[in-house]
């Protein structure tokens, strides 16, 4: 089990990895996560953007309704 665990799994991302990632520029996501549609976990002084949590995003499921 914990090898599982330890392997190269990312399962968050900061800002500036998902940006490299999807190609959406930082300043895009982050004026998302700010709008409330896309969130975060913060640890400490970093935030991270989980998988699952951009994958709602993409399929509009974060999105707060107003």
């Amino acid at each position: 089990m914990l090898e599982t665990i330890t392997e190269k799994t990312k399962i968050a991302y900061s800002v500036e990895e998902m940006s490299e990632q999807t190609t959406l520029s930082k300043a895009f996501l982050r004026n998302e996560i700010r709008a409330g549609h896309l969130k975060v976990k913060r640890c400490g002084r970093r935030v991270l953007i989980t998988k699952d949590d951009f994958m709602n995003y993409l399929n509009g499921e974060n999105k707060d309704e107003k």
